[in-house]
């Protein structure tokens, strides 16, 4: 069998689930590449409202908005955006960068370092780094609220969040996975976070069948409190389920 993007979702979902790889395979370098070290902290009440670039990168950055309802007075949540394949940095302050406006919340999405993330691919490296670095700048200029940061993302995106977000649940209060295909091989477990996650009934890109109607009930399953909303379309994330999934992390 040819393992396609599509295949491959479904066997690494399954082995994730049954344990077989996360436990079995990761070792403890692996383990420590998924941990996400950065905190929030006192940082400041001066940043300016707008777009910022974070300088990690000369290409495929990582990008923090600021909206101008936020209240920077105090903590403010966070949500952190991972973009689908062949996505930028720009990709989350087009999809909820409206929605901060109306909600008050800061937005961060960063760039994979290649065309999707890490362990999409492979396993989990240099992008888990770059997510930290992000996290670790937006510290330091923002005052974030720590019981109110989310991790979200479409797609491979999602699949990423799901991963990463699983492995830092002492971090992440909460995860949206908009259309997710799996959870990466070698995905550990920390905290115990919320989890959102959507998925049109006409996806033929990651079908909802070998996808998401896969990997909800075994997280269930798992113990997490899954909030589940399918919806007629494709691959993609409709305007109303972004915002039901950005007031109930906010929620």
């Amino acid at each position: 069998m040819r393992v396609t993007r599509r295949t491959f979702g479904v066997i690494a979902s399954g082995a994730w689930m049954t344990g077989c790889v996360s436990r079995a395979l990761m070792d403890a370098d692996e383990s420590s590449r998924l941990r996400l070290r950065s905190r929030p902290g006192t940082g400041t009440d001066r940043v300016a409202p707008g777009t910022h670039s974070l300088h990690l990168r000369a290409e495929r950055d990582a990008l923090l908005y600021v909206p101008g309802s936020a209240r920077l007075d105090g903590p403010v949540p966070l949500m952190v955006y991972l973009h689908g394949a062949t996505g930028s940095e720009e990709q989350g302050i087009r999809r909820l960068g409206p929605l901060a406006d109306e909600l008050g919340f800061v937005v961060l999405s960063p760039a994979s370092e290649a065309g999707t993330w890490d362990a999409i691919r492979s396993g989990y490296g240099p992008d888990v780094k770059t997510i930290d670095q992000a996290l670790a700048r937006t510290f330091a200029i923002c005052r974030v609220d720590a019981k109110r940061i989310g991790l979200s993302g479409f797609s491979d995106g999602a699949s990423y969040a799901l991963g990463l977000g699983l492995a830092n649940g002492d971090l992440f209060g909460s995860v949206a996975a908009y259309s997710p295909g799996f959870i990466p091989p070698g995905s550990m477990r920390s905290g115990k976070p919320r989890i959102f996650v959507s998925h049109g009934r006409e996806d033929t890109i990651l079908p909802i069948d070998t996808c998401s109607r896969r990997l909800v009930p075994e997280l269930t399953k798992a113990g997490y409190e899954v909030t589940f909303r399918e919806f007629e379309g494709p691959h993609t994330v409709p305007k109303e389920i972004a915002e039901e999934s950005i007031r109930w992390f906010l929620g």
